[in-house]
């Protein structure tokens, strides 16, 4: 449970939610302790460990799984974020006699390593293991249950809503955010993401170059870690951009930083339905971003769209001919389902309805 975006997710559903009559208990697969880990044990859920999910590990991880359903009937629901992998943890639930089991799909591909065979095996295995489909968004849908079920009649779309409050443009805070990081009235780009093939750094990097050629001053803030953060920081450095990029690490005021930023950029290889691309729209930034992201993903207006294949001077002269002023987007992200207040007590309705119980 660190700060990405499914995590981040889960938490903005979670502290909403009327804990006298739900409560979140979280599964996961690693020993270190996560940055909402103590949180969680704050608002009284409990947090299982369990052993890494990988080839070499399958049958000690399936015999864990096992034991932990038998061992835990009280439980009514079990709600499965891990895309491919929720059939094995579905399997063990539904082996366990627990009633309903949700399948929640937040990404569109699975991207070629070798880890790709057993990847799909982790697909195949899904089958009729969940009594319930989710997914951040109908391309996430069609990807992980498509084929075996009706997206548009049997997948449940739950937004990843934000808590739109928190992301709304204050000019006071901007100013306040770019004092103490030293920043003047030079060009803010911002991305916030997971240091991993998926999100694309080494052309991220390749397209601030590119807006540096026409903006020396520009200034790129990079928030996240992960294992390529020192691969993408010795390219920035090859690039003559030390000066240009700040690699911020993780951090928990995101809401803050956003408002320092002047657009949000975000060329990921694929995506389910990001949401940092949501806190990004609730604080009124302008997005560009790759196409390979749901069209979904645009609930403000403010998502521009540009192919990967097209080159670093293409993103970059968008980029520099966007609008940078911020816009209040509140009222909208709340009518279009994005705010974790509005989606919260959809939620909760959900897990009460009498099947459920």
């Amino acid at each position: 449970m660190n700060r990405g975006g499914l995590e981040t997710m889960l938490m903005n559903y979670y502290r909403q939610m009327d804990r006298s009559q739900i409560q979140f208990d979280f599964m996961v697969h690693r020993n270190a302790e996560g940055h909402y880990d103590q949180e969680i044990l704050s608002l009284g859920g409990r947090i299982y460990r369990m052993p890494q999910i990988r080839p070499g590990n399958y049958r000690r991880y399936f015999k864990v799984l096992n034991h932990f359903f038998e061992n835990h009937p009280n439980y009514r629901v079990v709600h499965s974020h891990i895309n491919e992998n929720s059939g094995f943890v579905l399997r063990a639930a539904k082996q366990a006699n627990i009633p309903y089991r949700i399948a929640h799909s937040h990404l569109s591909d699975l991207g070629i390593d070798l880890k790709l065979p057993f990847r799909l095996y982790a697909r195949h295995i899904m089958k009729d293991q969940p009594s319930e489909y989710f997914a951040c968004s109908e391309k996430a849908g069609q990807w992980l249950f498509g084929g075996k079920k009706s997206v548009a009649n049997e997948v449940t779309v739950l937004n990843n809503a934000v808590n739109v409050a928190e992301f709304k443009y204050d000019e006071e805070v901007r100013k306040s955010i770019r004092n103490e990081l030293g920043i003047g009235d030079q060009l803010v780009i911002g991305h916030i993401g997971r240091f991993n093939k998926q999100k694309n750094h080494k052309y991220l990097i390749d397209i601030f170059k590119a807006v540096t050629e026409s903006c020396p001053q520009a200034l790129l803030l990079m928030v996240g870690d992960g294992d390529l953060r020192a691969s993408i920081q010795k390219k920035a450095d090859q690039l003559g951009l030390s000066n240009n990029v700040r690699f911020l690490g993780v951090r928990s005021d995101i809401s803050v930083l956003m408002q320092a930023m002047d657009l949000f950029l975000f060329p990921s290889l694929f995506e389910g339905l990001p949401v940092v691309l949501v806190e990004a729209q609730a604080a009124g930034l302008q997005c560009v971003v790759a196409d390979t992201i749901t069209k979904e993903s645009d609930v403000t207006g403010r998502v521009q769209f540009v192919s990967l294949n097209e080159s670093p001077d293409k993103w970059a002269q968008r980029i520099l001919n966007a609008s940078y002023e911020h816009a209040d987007t509140s009222e909208l992200l709340s009518v279009k389902g994005y705010d974790t207040q509005t989606m919260s007590k959809w939620l909760m309705s959900y897990y009460l309805q009498p099947k459920l119980i």
